[in-house]
């Protein structure tokens, strides 16, 4: 009976240390199992950090602003590629770093600078900076500082309003001379003196047409990347081009000497932008030439480019000014062109033309002794849409010859 008893109470405790073990068994390993949990989601957590930290700095990195980031004594932390140059210059661009921490220094303490920094070059810059706090809850982080590059959009502002104000000048001047023509006409009972305003009315009636039409070119041809494109023989162009530019040479006793090669020159262009471009060559020269003076146009292939070259013997273009003959109304002498009916839109649009065109435009002058402009174009190997044709010249009507023809006197 007592050996049952004690047996039973052996066995009862025996259960209870097992109870008891396993209870401290789950316990350790529900412990284990959350340190495990616990290390896991620091691990996960500290690599979304490092992550959110990497996406971050590829982020500034990317970025076409100069990006500087400082703490709260404004110790520089981080500078993007774009910045870091200017804590390396030694020159101009070390006033730049200069600036930048002097705003930065500014910015920690709680204010919002920015400054215009223009550096003479060469090239010429103008920079932007701007500094900012950085603070969140009323607890100051630092400061961050943008460095922007505006030359380009301050040169882009400086060519709108100079193309308003030139337009606004060239069209307000016909309009003029139209108003105070038809006032005068109106007034008038002599009929030679009538009929010789009523020639002046036409001339600056086509004067003011010609203004809009080459602007409406060139805006054309500034929105459009040539993407009309077919082969076009350059022979034919420079054949019709010829016979636009005739009237105006015969005029002034303008002979032109044309020289194209007997092989054809193919490139893939758009044709109604590249008549434009060799017409505007063709006018310039004849517009600039004195009477009875010749022009000169050869189209030849060289390399893997096809060449259109236009030369005059007249006033020629200084040098200071060749740089800039082909922005828009710019104009070398004013008083010449008044008086030759010249804007300056024509050879931008030959510019224009040729970049659409992944060409160039070149010009050599001598002043006295004339000039010389050369388009350039890729040379294209596609058949032509019609392989009979053949470009005729003006009067002469030969078609083909390395040899000069005269295509109009």
């Amino acid at each position: 009976m007592i050996a049952g008893l004690v047996a039973l109470a052996v066995a009862a405790g025996l259960a209870v240390v097992g109870a008891v073990a396993w209870q401290r068994h789950r316990h350790f390993a529900g412990v284990a199992e959350d340190r495990r949990r616990n290390d896991e989601w620091h691990r996960r957590h500290e690599g979304e950090v490092v992550e959110s930290e990497t996406r971050l700095r590829l982020s500034l990195d990317a970025a076409k602003q100069g990006v500087v980031v400082a703490d709260a004594s404004g110790a520089v932390l981080y500078r993007n590629p774009c910045a870091r140059p200017f804590a390396e210059a030694r020159h101009g661009e070390a006033l730049v770093e200069a600036v930048v921490a002097e705003l930065l220094a500014e910015a920690a303490r709680g204010q919002a600078v920015e400054r215009e920094v223009e550096l003479y070059g060469p090239p010429r810059r103008i920079l932007f900076v701007s500094a900012r706090p950085l603070r969140r809850d009323g607890r100051d982080y630092g400061a961050v500082a943008l460095i922007d590059d505006i030359t380009e959009s301050q040169r882009l502002d400086a060519m709108r309003r100079d193309f308003i104000s030139n337009i606004s000048h060239e069209l307000r001047t016909p309009m003029g001379a139209l108003s105070l023509l038809a006032e005068t006409l109106a007034g008038e009972t002599d009929p030679e003196v009538a009929s010789r305003l009523a020639c002046r009315v036409q001339v600056e009636a086509i004067r003011l047409s010609g203004i809009l039409d080459d602007l409406l070119e060139l805006s054309r041809i500034e929105s459009s990347d040539a993407s009309e494109r077919s082969v076009v023989d350059v022979r034919n162009v420079v054949a019709d081009a010829l016979s636009r530019v005739g009237p105006a040479a015969e005029e002034k006793r303008i002979s032109i000497e044309a020289s194209l090669p007997v092989l054809d020159l193919r490139v893939r262009a758009d044709r109604r932008q590249l008549a434009s471009a060799v017409f505007n060559l063709l006018d310039n020269a004849v517009k600039y030439s004195e009477a009875d003076h010749q022009v000169r146009v050869a189209a030849a292939r060289r390399g893997g480019c096809v060449e259109v070259e236009v030369s005059d013997r007249g006033y020629g273009i200084p040098l200071r000014h060749q740089k800039r003959i082909f922005e828009r109304f710019y104009q070398v002498d004013r008083s010449r062109e008044r008086t030759r009916g010249g804007v300056g839109l024509g050879l931008a649009i030959v510019r224009h033309v040729a970049a659409n065109h992944g060409g160039e435009v070149k010009v050599e002058s001598t002043v006295g002794e004339g000039s010389s402009f050369t388009l350039v174009l890729p040379a294209g190997n596609e058949p032509l849409a019609d392989e009979g044709d053949e470009p005729e010249l003006p009067e002469t009507g030969q078609p083909r010859g390395q040899q000069p023809v005269g295509a109009t006197a």
